[in-house]
Order: structure tokens, then sequence, then C-alpha cells
């Protein structure tokens, strides 16, 4: 895990923007719609795209090898120059873990103020690079343009099996869900005490590398049902779409949610993130919720650099939750395809 990739530059990157992280991501339903427009592909050797799209495209290369390809970026979440570089390297790289694959190349993708310290933007390069490195894969490049916010991100590329694909489809009645990190990034971001923060964001520079290869050491017949990595459209938007793909209820227990210290109490006192009304007007309909106000809230909150969300056999999640750290917080029922939060 990478911790000393800070800067000593008097400098609070929040300044230099009006909205950070993953929730700064389109609302789900206005790029669900787009998205659409560009689905058709009549290449057979694309395993993944747009039609339906999941957290990365695949395509395949040879009977053995498929490539995986996905790009995430946006502005910064935290002030230190070195934790927004990790963290947003960490996030860019949780969509090829997402897909059961190994990160092999990244490219930045960057975007700063020409009046922006030269030492900050160093900063955000190498600690980016580091978790990368971290990851298994190497920063081969990029491209830089000037911006009056800052932006920064990479392009990630990961190898696997075509057979081995994971994607958010295939979770079936019976499943257990579970969860590889913690809850509740945006809401302490915004509003938590600066011991609260600091652990979120130690927290956020951790990749999903170790969760994946838990996740692909489980044994034969085991193996996980369906994938996806929580990130801007919270907990219930990304569950709702591994439900939709694979026609099952996602049935979650909010008592069982994992949360990181100060995200019940800054729910509790009222504080809501941006895309936390975004995510809530997609999801009208397809969830249903019973639980606490907060933790309620707490489940539409936009993360960035979440964990991994599994659906794997009970067995497998009791193995999970002793061996790797995962938690369990739900399970997977018949019925037409929705959400539910008790």
């Amino acid at each position: 895990m990478i911790d000393d990739c800070t800067t000593d530059v008097p400098l609070r990157l929040t300044e230099w923007t009006s909205c950070g992280g993953c929730a700064a991501k389109w609302g789900a339903a206005p790029l669900t719609a787009l998205v659409r427009e560009l689905a058709a592909s009549a290449d057979g050797s694309l395993l993944v795209g747009l039609a339906p799209f999941d957290d990365a495209a695949v395509y395949r290369l040879s009977d053995d090898l498929a490539l995986v390809s996905t790009t995430d970026f946006f502005p910064p979440l935290v002030d230190d120059p070195g934790d927004f570089g990790a963290i947003a390297a960490a996030n860019a790289c949780s969509d090829v873990f997402a897909m059961g694959a190994r990160v092999v190349l990244a490219l930045n993708i960057s975007a700063f103020p020409e009046r922006m310290p030269i030492e900050a933007v160093e900063a955000i390069l190498r600690a980016a690079g580091a978790v990368v490195a971290e990851a298994g894969g190497a920063v081969a490049g990029g491209h830089t343009i000037r911006s009056e916010e800052p932006i920064f991100g990479l392009a990630v590329q990961g190898l696997v099996h075509p057979d081995r694909v994971w994607t958010k489809a295939g979770a079936r009645a019976g499943d257990a869900l579970v969860l590889s990190k913690p809850l509740g990034t945006g809401i302490v971001l915004a509003a938590g005490a600066e011991e609260d923060k600091a652990s979120a964001i130690q927290r956020m520079k951790t990749l999903n590398r170790a969760a994946a290869e838990a996740l692909a050491s489980l044994p034969e017949g085991e193996a996980p049902r369906a994938v996806t990595d929580v990130t801007g459209f919270g907990l219930l938007g990304h569950g709702w779409e591994m439900a939709e793909r694979s026609e099952v209820v996602l049935r979650f227990d909010s008592a069982a949610l994992p949360l990181y210290a100060g995200a019940l109490e800054a729910a509790e006192a009222g504080v809501r993130t941006g895309g936390d009304a975004r995510n809530r007007a997609h999801l009208e309909h397809r969830v249903q919720s019973s639980a606490p106000v907060a933790l309620e809230a707490i489940g539409y909150d936009p993360q960035t650099s979440g964990g991994l969300l599994a659906s794997v056999t009970p067995a497998s999640a009791a193995h999970l939750a002793e061996t790797a750290g995962f938690s369990i917080i739900g399970e997977v029922v018949a019925g037409s395809p929705g959400v539910e939060l008790r």
C-alpha cells in the first residue's frame, strides 16, 4: 500500500474543483440512455462491450487470452496531491480486477491548470505510478491538457482467460452477497472528522487486487457468479446493475453493511453528497427500502475506490469472510429484478 507519495506543497486540491471523485460521474439515467445509442457491434471477438456495458470492455485475442480495457478519471476529492494520485489509480485499476483480470499497463489521463505548482503534478503522477506498479502493471505514457479544474485518472489494460471473465450477470437465487471494503466514502469526506477522513483515504488507496485474488482462488465449482466494484452509483446502484443483468433480487441487510468510521454519524446528521439525489432518481421503483434513513443514505452514497461486490455460494462467502476480510451483506433471491435494503 502506498503511503509515502505526499508533498509539502501548500495546496488544497479540493479548493480547485466544484465536485470530486466518483460523485462527479454523470447520473446513471442519462448515461444509460447514451450508451444504448452506441451499443451496436458486429465484432465477435468483443466479449464484453456496451450491450450490455460492464465494468470494462473485454476483447478476445486468442483462445486462451483476452484483453480487458477500462478508463476512469475525476476531479480531486482530497487535498493532498499524492493521495489524489493514489486513489485515482486504485480506482481505475479496480475495474480490471472486477472483471477477474490482472493489470499489465496503464496510461495517464491528465488535465491541470497551468498555474498549478509542478510539484503537485509530480506528486500526483508519482503516486499513481507507484499504485499501478503495486497492481502488477506499469504506466507507459498518457496525455495532458490544460484545464481550469484539475482532473486525473488512467486508462488501464489487463489480461484474462476468455473463459474466466467475471461480469455483473450470473448471480443465482441462494447465493450470498459479499463486499470487500466499507461504505461511506462520499459522506465521510464531505463531513467526517479529520481522523475518519484519514482512515477512509488510506483504505481508498488500497487496491482491490487482494480481494480479486481471493475470489479467483475459490475452488472449481465455487467461482464467483457475478462481480462488480462499488463506485459512483453507490451500493444500491451497482447492486441494481447486478440484479438486472442476473434477473434476480439482491437483498441487502443494512445492519450487516461495513461502514467507515464516522459515516453513520454524518449520515444521521443529514449529510448527503450531490450524487445521492441522482442515484435515488435513477433507482426509483427499483429499490425497496425499510432500512433506517441513515443506512439507506449510505446505500445511495457515491463511492470512490470502493470494494468488490460479489455473488458467491454461502460456503464461499463464509470462507471469504474468515480468510480475506470480506463482509457478508445479503443474499440473492428469486423474483423480478430489483434491490431490497432491509
